[in-house]
């Protein structure tokens, strides 16, 4: 079986057993389980391929616990970052899952015991509360502990049926796959509170081409609103994993997501000393100032959110905002996070940031904030996607491109919302490989493409009273159908005549009858 059949066949499975398994239990409420289930079978996996370290000889899963030392324990948790032992493993649990009448509580101490493995190690942070969201007591898996335990089996045995072959080979990648399955159909089926968190594979990958276009090699890459860590993990996808030497920075404000977030990277074989995922808002209370500057930064920030702003006088002299000298409006916070990211990028790097259009044409602070960006020629392009590309809205949201080492003074927009740049599918519409790499090419070259890209003077946006929308710049192509007026009319002078020898005729016929 081809690996792309391997892994629509693998999809298909699993979201068969995240729909019958959860029975009344909401789909959106039931995800941590499937998603945890899926975490935990792959750090079993993960660390017993790790112990045996290749000799067929040592069954990691058959080892008594007590034949464990310390040493080898300390060692293992220094290298992978927690400890799992052979008990504790998803195989050996998923052997006696359907009589266990203490599955629950069980998997409770489990994942007390993988976390707390962790404590007092450079790890601790990143393992904490891992499985905090995979509540096994919780009443939405039955109202008996009976009832939970039946469920919580179902989905063990479900996961462990999914073949995913042998670990060492290629199914790093499809365990990584499968979870970002997982995320993607959950977002689209919840509608707005799943799109918030999870950014469409085909957009995550423009985003980070466009971060690290042309970059040989970056220090790190950073997502300040980090949602599951999509747009973090397609730049590892995007590019080969030396790229990016020192590792993946990021920040998320929904413990649940968070939690997400940090799977992810475990999911997609990044050690815990190369991901850095940071629990906290990052307006208020920003994380890793002393790790920047950085060379990429990817991110897709909520959609006008009310933030604190000109309430929090003392943020008008925050480093982030106050060389703008305003503050982003309380009710809209999309410039704050653009000043913020600003701040983290350095002086060779790109920030790719999706956006919500309004920020580019509205008035006040915001056209202010324009003025600051496009004064000191920190806007390299702006690009205007298609509608409906996103879970849970179908506004057609920009890309801003962030930049401190432009060659020119110009700024350059891209109309990429036709239907050459898009394809339309069942629920949402998606960019293909061809659509993002025409999208480069555009942005790559800065040359002006009618109805399509126009890199526009610096003069000529002031005069525009820094207005940055598309639409001013880029006119968009007139699909109308091209009428000859001289045919048209030529047209219904016959259409008269044929209508006049009509009513002749009828007039004849009627004065037959009459007659």
């Amino acid at each position: 079986m081809s690996s792309a059949a391997q892994r629509k066949e693998l999809q298909s499975q699993i979201w068969k057993i995240a729909n019958e398994v959860r029975g009344s239990v909401d789909g959106w409420d039931f995800k941590q389980y499937v998603l945890g289930t899926l975490f935990y079978r792959f750090i079993s996996e993960n660390f017993s391929s790790y112990i045996e370290a290749g000799d067929e000889s040592i069954k990691y899963a058959e080892l008594p616990d007590d034949v464990i030392t310390e040493e080898i324990k300390d060692d293992a948790i220094k290298t992978k970052g927690y400890f799992i032992y052979p008990s504790q493993l998803f195989t050996n649990i998923s052997k006696t899952a359907n009589t266990n009448e203490s599955l629950n509580t069980d998997l409770v101490a489990i994942f007390s015991s993988i976390e707390s493995s962790a404590n007092g190690y450079p790890s601790e942070l990143d393992i904490k509360g891992l499985f905090a969201d995979f509540d096994t007591t919780s009443n939405r898996l039955g109202n008996t502990v009976k009832d939970k335990n039946i469920r919580l089996a179902a989905v063990i045995k479900g996961v462990q049926g999914l073949n995913f072959g042998k670990f060492e080979e290629n199914h790093i990648d499809l365990f990584g796959d499968a979870y970002e399955y997982l995320i993607s159909n959950y977002a689209a089926t919840a509608g707005k509170s799943g799109g918030e968190f999870f950014t469409p594979q085909s957009v995550s990958k423009l985003i980070a081409q466009l971060a690290i276009h042309k970059q040989t090699s970056i220090n790190k890459i950073y997502d300040p609103a980090a949602g599951s860590g999509s747009l973090l993990l397609q730049a590892k996808k995007q590019f080969d994993e030396h790229i990016i030497e020192d590792g993946f920075y990021g920040q998320e404000i929904n413990h649940t997501t968070y939690n997400l977030a940090r799977m992810n990277m475990f999911l997609h074989n990044i050690n815990y000393d190369k991901f850095f995922i940071a629990l906290g808002n990052t307006l208020m209370d920003p994380h890793f100032g002393d790790e920047k500057p950085f060379d990429a930064i990817v991110s897709n920030p909520p959609y006008s959110v009310n933030w604190i702003g000109s309430d929090d006088p003392t943020l008008i002299n925050d480093e982030r905002f106050a060389p703008a000298g305003v503050l982003a409006p309380k009710s809209k916070a999309d410039f704050a996070f653009v000043l913020h990211t600003l701040s983290y990028l350095s002086s060779k790097g790109r920030a790719a940031i999706v956006c919500f259009p309004g920020i580019f044409y509205r008035g006040g602070a915001e056209q202010k904030i324009r003025k600051y960006l496009i004064d000191n020629n920190f806007v390299e392009t702006i690009i205007s996607l298609a509608p409906n590309l996103f879970y849970g809205t179908s506004i057609a949201v920009n890309i801003l491109v962030l930049s401190k080492h432009k060659s020119d003074n110009k700024t350059q927009f891209i109309d990429a919302s036709g239907e050459e740049f898009y394809k339309k599918a069942t629920n949402n519409n998606v960019l293909t490989d061809k659509h993002i790499e025409k999208i480069m090419r555009t942005f790559d070259s800065k040359e002006d493409i009618e109805h399509i890209t126009r890199s526009v003077e610096y003069d000529a946006i002031v005069q525009n009273d820094y207005n940055l929308s598309v639409s001013s710049y880029v006119e968009a192509k007139d699909k109308r159908e091209v009428v000859d007026i001289n045919e048209l009319n030529a047209r219904i002078k016959k259409t008269v005549v044929k209508i006049y020898n009509l009513r002749a005729e009828i007039d004849e016929i009627i004065e037959v009858i009459e007659s």
